[in-house]
């Protein structure tokens, strides 16, 4: 667990929002070839790697490493920046949040989200009956800037990418709180299990597939390798009021927003879980969609079913435990070695 977790650290610290990944996709490059696996980049910038079987069979795993984020829209009069936002989030999740915008020159910025009546002091109840909304939030940068003719004067222009601070935190009791453990806890586990494999090869190759679009709907559209005869999706499991998924163990998605996951896969995952005495919650997520929906929606032919760890208060400050890491990594392994 704690080769899980310093990966999963140092990936919540590197900022990766859709369309801004090199960074992240460049450390697990790093972090496989320290393995001794030589990962491939496609051409649409995802990255695949796989740990050989001692039989026949493929097995995919994805998962994403692109977070939720924003882009420039526009710069204000005031010096504030207007917002796009990249991925679904309600914008009262990021109020407050540090950010870092990262301009064309390669400079990087400091800076804010707030809204237009942010001071209670000055707005009163005007600012607790605001809705939240793009037109209404802006980027406060922590610069001496006055004027939209001071900003660009630091290279900031409409199309630069802004990143959320993920904020990292494991406390003494196994919790991990951040920003973006959606999906980079299910990534992080990819590194362990890849290690776990390399030790102890399984019956079937195992294939690795991390995708750096899934938070607009695309990710796994394309580069799911050709010969995978299953594919499984690692997400995160959404915690919540009527939902079974614990944030202390590894979930199965039967159904979500997309429509059901592969029956016969999903119950050979009930199978491993079994097993290997794993506490495997079972879930239906209504407001949810995987790459594995967009895998089978650009017309991939092999069963998908959707797995992943417990995940608190999904696309706004996360919270999972250790215990949630090590479930999904155990049902991995229990399913490869089946």
């Amino acid at each position: 667990m704690d080769y899980t977790l310093d990966v999963l650290v140092r990936l919540l610290a590197t900022p990766s929002p859709t369309g801004f990944t090199e960074a992240a996709v460049a450390l697990l490059e790093q972090e496989l070839r320290a393995l001794g696996v030589q990962p491939q980049r496609t051409r649409k910038g995802a990255l695949t790697w796989e740990v050989a079987g001692t039989g026949a069979g493929h097995v995919t795993f994805s998962g994403h490493v692109d977070t939720l984020g924003a882009m420039v829209k526009g710069v204000k009069d005031s010096g504030r920046l207007r917002l796009w936002p990249l991925g679904g989030y309600d914008w009262a999740t990021v109020e407050g949040e540090d950010v870092l915008v990262h301009t064309q020159a390669g400079r990087t910025l400091t800076g804010t989200v707030v809204n237009v009546r942010q001071s209670t002091h000055v707005h009163g109840a005007a600012l607790r009956d605001l809705k939240r909304e793009a037109a209404v939030m802006e980027v406060r940068l922590d610069e001496a800037v006055f004027s939209a003719r001071d900003v660009r004067a630091l290279g900031v222009q409409e199309g630069d990418f802004v990143s959320f601070d993920a904020r990292p935190r494991v406390t003494a009791s196994g919790y991990v709180k951040a920003r973006h453990l959606d999906n980079k806890a299910a990534v992080a586990v990819f590194l362990a299990v890849t290690r776990e494999l390399l030790a102890a090869p399984a019956p079937v190759t195992a294939a690795f597939h991390v995708t750096t679009y899934e938070e607009v709907g695309h990710g796994a559209a394309t580069g799911i390798p050709a010969h995978t005869d299953a594919l499984i999706a690692v997400d995160m499991a959404a915690v919540g009021d009527g939902q079974t998924s614990s944030e202390h163990g590894v979930s199965l998605c039967v159904a979500d927003g997309g429509g059901p996951y592969d029956h016969a896969l999903g119950n050979r995952l009930r199978a491993a879980a079994r097993s290997a005495g794993l506490d495997l919650r079972v879930d239906i997520y209504p407001y949810y969609a995987s790459d594995g929906t967009a895998a089978w929606r650009a017309g991939g032919d092999y069963p998908v079913a959707l797995i992943g760890p417990g995940v608190d208060a999904s696309h706004a400050y996360e919270r999972t435990h250790t215990d949630a890491l090590r479930a999904t990594g155990e049902l991995m392994l229990a399913y490869l070695h089946q």
